[in-house]
């Protein structure tokens, strides 16, 4: 078992005690601790009480996924929860790639139980997020112990990344011929089975939504008002199918805090808190960060070094043969860079400025995509807007090659300067007319199709612009400035 690196000494008021875990046997896990371990165990527990987070998260950032485990197991329970909601999402997989005999540990009955208790503790779709995370032979000893199996299984029964696998079962439902001074005294004696509430939502007999109550109509309306007279009207819902992604944007679209789902005869079963939607938004943004770059959608920091290479390799590929291609077309120039080498060092500026402007333009269209502001539908409108941009900007850039062209021209000697400079910087604006349009159009294509845009970006348009760039300037050249040479 590798040993883990040295970590950083307990902040001020905790043990003097080095915050490294030594392990005990092939696991790292033991019923009884050594004095050392009950020692960081013990300061652990004063640091997350004293809400420490920053220290310990710095503490614990080298722990192998052993030692860590080990340390939520020897933990009070309720000092491991609060330590589970500080863990970043690669350290909550800290039991997904772990050796064999750390795996029998986990199957001893005492450490399934602690697993137990600290998924007892979350919220079940919480719960069945972290499940998804544990090896299944610990899974299949843990879910039928939890307290919250059925609605657990439920959850998972629903496609990833839906609506379904994320809500929460757990909400507020009343008559509309209730009084609203009985929907408060009935949330007051509930209150601690409640915990946060957003809105209280009004059904019929059969469960079907007829409205909902926020706070302000309980705070200000009188006791005796029917909530069918003071319940808004204005309900919008999304099926458990829906995306994640799409709930998010609806949530956005109508400034909602907490989005409800009903099922297919529309009947209300959850609700998605904000706590989820503020998840979601963070996914949804890693994935398309990743995809933007080049990178596989669910790329993680820890994963192992076949994952990164399966991962990436493809990508890097693709970026070769695009390089590749770009190359080729260069060379097709030959002739025309033996009669005028000074245009080769145009060449990595046309690049530049082509990706560059078709990775503003696609980034714009993609975030306008992932929030439901972009539509196909306003592809022409956004395209004439982008183009007229583009104009603007291409001049401004092709302006300032000129005079950096003009220059030169003062202190190198090369022929016909001003046409170089006027063919330089039309070749330019060209390009960056070129690289907007294909930014700003092909994520929208592609979101109608069906593909995800965040893939439009990266090695896609940033390698078809640099072979357009090269194409188009070699080809301004060839019109303007190489027939007027020797």
């Amino acid at each position: 078992m590798p040993k883990s690196d040295p970590s950083p000494q307990a902040e001020p008021g905790t043990p003097e005690v080095p915050l490294v875990w030594r392990p005990v046997g092939d696991a790292g896990i033991s019923d009884d601790l050594d004095e050392h371990n009950a020692a960081v165990v013990d300061a652990f527990a004063r640091m997350i009480k004293a809400g420490e987070k920053d220290a310990v998260k710095r503490a614990i950032r080298r722990w192998p996924p052993q030692h860590l485990l080990a340390l939520i197991v020897h933990l009070p329970l309720k000092r491991a929860r609060k330590l589970f909601g500080w863990l970043d999402k690669l350290q909550t997989r800290v039991v997904a790639e772990l050796n064999p005999a750390f795996r029998s540990a986990l199957l001893e009955d005492c450490t399934v139980q602690r697993l137990v208790d600290v998924l007892d503790g979350m919220e079940p779709e919480e719960a069945a997020d972290q499940l998804d995370d544990l090896p299944d032979e610990v899974e299949a000893q843990v879910l039928p112990r939890l307290k919250d199996r059925g609605a657990i299984e439920s959850l998972r029964d629903y496609r990833e990344e839906s609506a379904g696998s994320i809500m929460s079962r757990k909400f507020v439902a009343v008559p509309p011929d209730w009084t609203v001074g009985q929907v408060t005294h009935e949330i007051r004696a509930n209150a601690r089975a409640i915990e946060k509430l957003y809105a209280v939502y009004v059904v019929d007999a059969e469960h079907h939504p007829l409205g909902y109550l926020r706070l302000r109509d309980l705070l200000l309306s009188p006791k005796e008002a029917r909530v069918a007279d003071v319940m808004s009207t204005d309900f919008v819902a999304v099926g458990p199918d829906t995306d994640q992604e799409e709930v998010a944007a609806i949530a956005d679209r109508y400034e909602l805090s907490v989005v409800p789902v009903v099922d297919a005869d529309g009947r209300l079963i959850g609700r998605i808190t904000p706590k989820q939607l503020r998840r979601v938004l963070r996914e949804e943004a890693e994935e398309d960060r990743n995809l933007m770059a080049g990178l596989p959608a669910d790329t993680r920091p820890d994963e192992s070094i076949v994952r990164i290479v399966r991962g990436r390799i493809p990508w890097l590929l693709i970026g070769l043969a695009g390089a590749s291609l770009s190359a080729t077309v260069v060379g097709a120039f030959e002739d025309q860079l033996a009669k005028a080498a000074i245009l080769a060092s145009f060449i990595p500026i046309v690049m530049s400025m082509a990706g560059n402007a078709g990775i503003q333009a696609s980034t714009v269209a993609v975030q306008g995509l992932s929030t439901g502001t972009v539509k196909f539908a306003d592809l022409g409108w956004r395209l004439m807007k982008e183009l007229l941009a583009a104009l603007a900007n291409g001049a401004i850039a092709a302006l300032v090659l000129v005079a950096l062209v003009i220059g030169v021209a003062q202190v190198m000697d090369f022929d016909a300067p001003m046409v170089l400079a006027a063919g330089a910087g039309l070749s330019l604006l060209t390009v960056v007319v070129v690289a907007v349009a294909v930014g700003a159009t092909i994520p929208i294509v592609l979101d109608k199709l069906g593909i995800d845009p965040a893939m439009a970006t990266g090695v896609f348009i940033t390698t078809g612009n640099d072979i357009l760039s090269v194409m188009i300037f070699f080809l301004m050249m060839s019109l303007f400035y190489l027939p007027l040479l020797p």
